[in-house]
């Protein structure tokens, strides 16, 4: 194969979730916003310009908003890597980085979102 490096990404994917570990979080539910990039080893798609070379990332997204919108889970780390598992199923992944973040925080303080930011490789 190749000697590039090559990382595919999603940015911004905004899914309708009800995660959290209070009840208001999955009775109501809140907007979650998704980055994934992944990095890809043994492809050839920069020479090839075939897709089975690297990530469909509309299937990838469609999975990814499956798993958001899915049943609901405490923490942020768990989606993280509920989504780490599935951006890794990919044949070329070798690592993937996910960021999940809630713009609505339910704390009785002023901040702009929590977030969450997990690193995997494939094993």
């Amino acid at each position: 194969m190749t000697g590039d490096h090559l990382a595919v990404m999603l940015t911004g994917l905004e899914v309708f979730g009800r995660h959290g570990v209070y009840a208001p979080e999955t009775e109501l539910g809140q907007r979650f916003v998704v980055d994934i990039e992944i990095t890809l080893v043994h492809s050839d798609a920069s020479r090839s310009d075939a897709l089975d070379a690297t990530v469909d990332y509309a299937t990838l997204a469609d999975d990814v908003a499956a798993i958001v919108g899915g049943p609901p889970v405490a923490l942020l780390e768990r989606l993280a890597g509920m989504i780490a598992d599935r951006a890794l199923a990919e044949p070329h992944a070798a690592e993937v980085r996910v960021t999940v973040r809630k713009p609505h925080v339910a704390i009785p303080h002023t901040v702009t979102e929590s977030a969450v930011t997990l690193r995997r490789s494939a094993p």
